[in-house]
């Protein structure tokens, strides 16, 4: 038996077959666009990412010859959301969560209602980044589109659908959409209403967490050359896959993931919903495993950012590392200065996410000199996000969050330099799984125990995931470190003003 992970990102896709016992057996990625037709509109063209995806499946299972698949599970980005017809194909590009288009709708939903009671109820604070605003602005903006769509459907509910002919959706990803009761652990009824969304319109509850929802469509199976069925298992959002697949499962445990955005998560066994979580912006939702929450704080840009870095200023190294098949990012960060930069960067490239969630707020570099290279550039953005990443992890201490370490996930694990400024700036040890793509490797946990692999899923995470790096603070450059932070907290406040009028 193997098992598949597939996770749908916000800039790619990952396809990964493991083995029962953890190890990688074939894989295989693809990147996509973001569409950016208006000022804060951020959008996917959703047939584009299922094209990419069945590709990146395809050629990983492609890969394993001696144990074919026989589970698979999604871990998918979260809140993104697109009307389909009755075919289930897309009626308009998928609009994702870094959107910022709905600010009218979350004031009316603010007007409604008021904050606490969204939290209290939902969990989730009043942000663009949520599918129930979007979900308004279509009915307000694209009238035709919403009285003809069939369902409105995210990620992974729409793949789902795909994959099986039946839309079904995790109570982990639905859970973060801003329509879920947490209480009633189900679509709440009030708020449907309230917003005049017909429940039949939105996919399925599973029955529960690691619930077989389907099978694969015989006719996509043989096209994978797989003869066997493929169960299709409810999976869910991709950091709380993540955290899942690097043995982050249990309360005061936590998680740094970083991609194409920044998160922590950290496990709780109830929703705590105190009001400086709520006005910090963090979301509490349903954690894939069994009985247990999460509190997650984000910042959007995350290595979005560095990415940006790479193909607008990096061009040289981009060149390079085609033709000598290095990594860019190692080669623009090769001669980076050591200890802390001259310089600052505040990474708001698409608004400020939490702890000050100001879709206002612009991208800065700041203390640029002559003297000033792009290695120094390079490594300024890295500072700027992990500083970033502090405001956050000192949110949640001082809200009563308790943890002590993180696990490092995500592309940015890969980086040496990057989890050791993690460790420095915020002044805490990390814990790097063997594996690093772990929502893949979550999905697949997912998967293997509604499959019968595991009995549950603590057994699932003994047996596969493996925590063999520790890094620990410098003692050194994180009293450096520290002094920087302090300056770097006056820097949005300082431009916040300024930005807003730009």
């Amino acid at each position: 038996m193997s098992l598949i992970g597939l996770d749908i990102g916000t800039t790619g896709c990952k396809a990964i077959v493991f083995s029962v016992s953890g190890e990688i057996l074939g894989r295989a990625a693809r990147e996509y666009p973001i569409q950016t037709p208006h000022p804060n509109w951020a959008e996917q063209d959703a047939e584009l990412v299922w094209r990419l995806a069945w590709e990146s499946l395809s050629e990983a299972v492609a890969q394993v010859m001696d144990d074919r698949p026989t589970a698979m599970a999604l871990s998918c980005q979260g809140e993104a959301v697109t009307p389909v017809n009755a075919d289930g194909n897309p009626m308009r590009p998928i609009i994702l969560g870094m959107d910022t288009r709905t600010t009218a709708e979350n004031e009316w939903l603010a007007e409604r209602f008021g904050a606490d009671w969204w939290f209290e109820r939902t969990g989730m604070p009043l942000h663009t980044v949520n599918t129930l605003p979007k979900l308004l602005w279509l009915k307000q903006h694209e009238p035709d589109l919403w009285f003809a769509a069939d369902q409105f459907l995210l990620y992974e509910d729409f793949f789902i659908r795909r994959f099986t002919g039946q839309a079904v959706i995790s109570h982990c990803l639905a859970s973060r959409t801003q329509m879920y009761d947490q209480r009633a652990c189900d679509w709440s009824d009030e708020i449907l209403d309230t917003c005049g969304i017909e429940r039949e319109r939105l996919a399925p509850l599973a029955e529960s967490e690691m619930t077989v929802v389907g099978a694969m469509r015989r006719e996509l199976a043989r096209e994978l050359g797989v003869n066997d069925n493929i169960l299709l298992v409810s999976g869910g959002h991709d950091q709380a896959c993540a955290a899942l697949g690097s043995g982050v499962i249990a309360p005061g445990q936590a998680m740094v993931s970083t991609g194409t955005a920044e998160v922590v998560e950290v496990v709780m066994d109830s929703p705590a919903l105190a009001p400086a979580l709520r006005d910090g912006g963090i979301s509490i939702y349903r954690h894939v495993v069994p009985g247990m929450y999460l509190a997650m704080a984000l910042n959007h840009s995350g290595g979005l950012t560095l990415r940006w870095f790479r193909d607008t200023i990096g061009a040289l190294e981009l060149e390079q590392a085609r033709t000598t098949g290095q990594d860019a990012y190692n080669l623009l960060l090769a001669d980076a200065p050591s200890g802390p930069t001259p310089m600052f960067v505040l990474p708001h490239f698409s608004g400020s996410g939490t702890p000050t969630q100001d879709t206002t707020s612009k991208g800065a570099f700041v203390g640029m000199t002559f003297a000033t290279d792009r290695p120094t550039m390079a490594k300024a953005v890295l500072e700027g996000l992990t500083f970033e990443l502090r405001t956050n992890l000192d949110l949640l201490r001082g809200a009563g969050v308790e943890f002590s370490e993180l696990h490092a996930v995500g592309g940015g694990a890969r980086s040496d330099l990057w989890l050791q400024l993690k460790a420095d700036i915020c002044e805490i040890s990390l814990r790097v799984p063997q594996v690093t793509e772990a929502a893949c490797l979550g999905a697949a946990l997912l998967a293997g125990t509604a499959a019968g692999a595991y009995p549950d899923l603590p057994t699932a995470v003994s047996q596969t995931v493996r925590v063999p790096t520790l890094i620990q603070p410098d003692p050194v450059a994180s009293p450096a470190y520290d002094q920087r932070y302090e300056l770097y907290l006056e820097i949005y406040p300082a431009l916040r003003e300024l930005q807003s009028r730009l």
